[in-house]
């Protein structure tokens, strides 16, 4: 008999995870108690610790992002216009070129 995949949430990965950190327990104790695999929860404790920093980006982070999307927009809209001014000098200038 086969077993179902359980969808864990975001919550319940970082309290694990936290716990996996703080290493009052095994992994193996843990990964009983919560009932999830042991690799799993190695694996939740690996990511927690190379992402952690981006919890702490908060509004910074955000805003740095929407300038750079600000910024790309602005740049797409001038290649837009340097595309359609090279189509009309093209168009004028073809037998001269």
């Amino acid at each position: 008999m086969t077993k179902k995949r359980q969808k864990l949430s975001a919550a319940f990965k970082a309290r694990v995870a936290l716990e996996a950190i703080k290493e009052r327990d095994t992994i193996t104790s843990l990964a009983s108690r919560y009932e999830v695999h042991p690799n799993q929860i190695g694996q939740w404790k690996k990511e927690l610790q190379e992402h952690a920093s981006s919890v702490f980006e908060g509004a910074c982070g955000k805003r740095r992002e929407k300038e750079a999307e600000k910024q790309q927009d602005l740049l797409y809209e001038k290649i837009g216009r340097i595309e359609v001014e090279n189509d009309w000098l093209r168009k004028k200038l073809g037998p001269y070129l």
